[in-house]
Formats: structure tokens, sequence, C-alpha cells
């Protein structure tokens, strides 16, 4: 389609965290590979965050993507409160209300780029409805909501907040979904409420998952929101991990896993929202220890709404433990290239916090979790994962959350995941899992068919 008029250009529209900027960065990768340009719109500092974190492939190619750095007024940017009852990351909350501000910007650009093209059509996360509720009055454009969840969690959830309506197929029982108490802050609840009041208007929906994996909770979606069209267009996550990118360079952890025997490491990390207590950093880092099991650990602070700006917390450690564990374990202290760990063939466990893009990617990666869920939609991924797709093992119990996990039950966790039977099988299961959503991409399979519907109705 090189002739401009009749052209289609996408515009992507990501929530500002790091976990939704990834997601929207690696579905861009794989539009324009199709041929179709794509515009990639927030403020200049979470655009500038998402390409300096691209991992899983080569950021040159982030070259080819049009960004546009969108001003919004200065907001509050306070480090994360390591000891707050909830954990959800309420510290982002200045960060996500800035968001209101990009609603004129970014109507602007799709108006000027509207002239321009046949059709505009503008991917946007599910929790900036209000930034593209002007849609509807701009000429050739359509939307669609991005959800960056789990089907099983959007289900749920959606079910729950209409009366749980009777379904017509076998889905796991009401009791062993974890509440969504202590998940979010009421500040939170409300910030949804209002972005969901705008999605009526999309004409359809996007899931980064698979029908491999979660076929009948995206069919129950797909009953639940009949009006919409569903798109389960997941994995987003490249497969194949280059070992090196154009530079040549690699992370230093790669280069320890090198060393390390086949399936033999532990990948501990919570992710970019999770700060913890120092009582249960100290446990958890007694527990490690104790297993005897080899592990890289990545110990940091949650994001602030400004990575590049302000002091980060240092989580300390007791005393003399990098030495103690120097010939077992790698504590990393700064952002860690999560995909290219999960690919790496030592891996052979990963304790988690259960956010969604760490349960894709290991799964792809076919990587078994211990699950340690902390906020948000966490709780319900880790039963996902657990109890359902059976690619893991529960370190951390929703219904016990205020609880710290003691050195012993994370001794105990390890043990069982890297090194027992049960682990063992956990690791094969997750090794057929990854082998069929492999196969799921190949030519005519159900990747192709979906990515083949969802193209060929956004340039018709």
């Amino acid at each position: 389609m090189t002739n401009q008029e009749n052209s289609v250009i996408v515009v992507m529209v990501p929530f500002p965290a790091q976990g939704h900027l990834n997601q929207l960065l690696h579905l861009s990768r794989i539009i324009l590979s199709y041929g179709i340009p794509v515009h990639y719109v927030g403020t200049s500092t979470h655009n500038r965050q998402a390409k300096v974190r691209v991992h899983g492939w080569d950021p040159v190619a982030v070259a080819s993507f049009h960004f546009h750095d969108c001003q919004v007024p200065p907001f509050a940017s306070p480090p994360p409160n390591p000891n707050a009852a909830i954990k959800f990351p309420s510290h982002l909350q200045p960060c996500f209300d800035a968001c209101h501000y990009l609603r004129k910007p970014v109507t602007e650009l799709l108006r000027m780029l509207s002239s321009q093209a046949r059709k505009v059509v503008i991917i946007h996360d599910s929790m900036m409805g209000s930034v593209v509720q002007d849609v509807g009055s701009i000429l050739n454009t359509e939307s669609y909501a991005f959800h960056t969840v789990s089907a099983f969690s959007l289900f749920f959830y959606l079910w729950e907040s209409t009366g749980k309506p009777q379904v017509n197929a076998e889905m796991l029982g009401e009791n062993d979904v974890p509440s969504l108490e202590g998940c979010f802050t009421e500040d939170f609840l409300e910030f949804i409420a209002l972005q969901h009041r705008y999605l009526n208007v999309t004409s359809g929906s996007i899931y980064n998952t698979s029908k491999v994996i979660e076929c009948t909770y995206v069919e129950l979606l797909r009953q639940h929101m009949k009006e919409k069209q569903h798109w389960a267009l997941g994995p987003f996550n490249p497969l194949k991990v280059p070992e090196k990118n154009s530079c040549g360079s690699r992370h230093y952890c790669l280069e320890w896993l090198d060393k390390q025997e086949m399936n033999s490491v532990l990948y501990v990390s919570f992710g970019t929202t999770t700060t913890m207590g120092d009582e249960q950093i100290q446990e958890l880092a007694i527990g490690l220890r104790r297993s005897n099991q080899k592990f890289i650990w990545v110990l940091r602070d949650a994001d602030t709404g400004d990575v590049f700006n302000g002091e980060v917390r240092r989580p300390e450690l007791p005393k003399g433990y990098q030495d103690s564990v120097k010939d077992k374990g790698l504590v990393v202290r700064d952002w860690a290239p999560q995909l290219e760990i999960l690919a790496h063939p030592a891996i052979g466990g990963f304790v988690s916090h259960c956010g969604w893009n760490s349960c894709m990617e290991s799964i792809t990666m076919g990587v078994p979790i211990g699950a340690w869920p902390v906020h948000s939609d966490q709780p319900r991924n880790a039963v996902l994962i657990t109890k359902l797709l059976k690619l893991g093992i529960t370190i951390k119990d929703w219904a016990r959350r205020d609880e710290v996990v003691t050195a012993a039950v994370v001794e105990d966790a390890v043990k069982r995941l890297m090194a027992s039977k049960e682990g063992d099988e956990i690791r094969k299961r997750a090794a057929e899992v990854s082998g069929a959503v492999r196969q799921s991409v190949a030519e005519g399979e159900v990747y192709r068919k979906e990515w083949d519907s969802f193209i060929t109705h956004i340039i018709r």
C-alpha cells in the first residue's frame, strides 16, 4: 500500500507503566512487519523509557517507529512506600492522572494523520480510554482496546462486575478465584472505572494471549461482549531471542549464565512495580541461600513515575550476603533483560510476581513459575498458572498476603521447583506448553489465523 490515499496507519497509545509500554512496543514491531506504519504516542519520558528498555529484539528496529513525544505538565514522582498496607504502586498515581493531559495532543495528531491516510487505526491501552475519547468525531478512524491482562483475569473482573451471570462453559469455580481485596487502591479503582466508561466506542478488543493456553476464557469474553470483535494475538514477545544486540553487547548476567549448567539456575524478579519491605527482603535472601540452588535475583525498587530522575532506594541485604553466595548467586541491582534471561538454557525456574508480561514470557520460554503475587491482576494470574495450566507452584497464597514469607517457606519452595521430582514434572509440562505455543505461530496455525483475521479487518 504505497499509494497514500489507500494507506492505513496504526497509532499506539500506551499506558505509562513498564509492563504496558513494553507490550504495545512488541505489538508495534509485529504490525510493522506487515508493512503498516506505526506511530507510538506518549510523554517524552515514557517514550524514552520504552526505547531504552527494549529487550528480546534488536533496539535498532525501534528507529522504524514514529515516536510522538507529548508534553504534559510536571507531575509528582515520589518514591514507592515499602511499608504500604496495599502493595499496589500508589506512588505512580500522579503519573497516571497526568495522562489526562494527553487527550488534546493525541486528538490533534489523529486529526492530522486522518487527513493523510485512508484509515487511522488506534490501538490504545484499555487504561487510556479517556485519552482517545474523541475518536468518534474524527473521520477515517477506528479504535481497538488492548487489554494487558490475561483473558482469565479480565473475564472474572467483567463477570463479577455484571452480577455473575450464568455462562455456557466449564470454568474454574468461583471459590478458586482470589478476591480483588488488596489488589488495588481506591484511587486506582476509580481511575479504572473512568477509563472503562469510554470503551463502548471501540471496534474490538485485543489480547496478548494465545488460544493454546486461554481458549476457554477468550471464548467466554466473546460471549460476554458479543457486540465486539476479539483477537488473541499473543504471544507478542519474540520467540527467538538474539544472542547479542547490533552493538555486540550483552548484559553481564548473561555471561554468568553461560557458565552454568542447563536448568540449574533460578531467576528471581518481582517486576517493575513491586517494592519489598526490609524484613521480607531479609527472609527471601536467607531462604535463597539455604536452598543451596544457583540463582539470579533482580533486587530493585519499583519504578517511579519518571525513571530518569530522583533517588532510588537500594534495598539492604544481610551483612556479607553477596560474598556468602558468590559461588551460587548473582544479585542484579539495575534493570535486567528478562526475556533474554528466561530464554537462556541455564534457567530452570522463575520466582515471579505473576505480572502478565512475565507470565507470557515464561510460558513461551518454557520456564516454570514459583508464584508470589503482589497486587493488581497478579493473584488471579497466579491461579491460572498454578491451578489451570499447572505450570508452577504457589509460594505466596493471596489469602495470606499480609504475612511475611519466611526463609523456611522460600527454601522449601525453591527446592521443590528446582530440585525435586515435582519440579522436574512441572518443567516437562512447561516445555510441552511452550512447544504448543511455538507451534501455533507456524503457517496455518491458530496464531497466524488470528493475525491474518486482524490485519485483514483493519486494512479493509
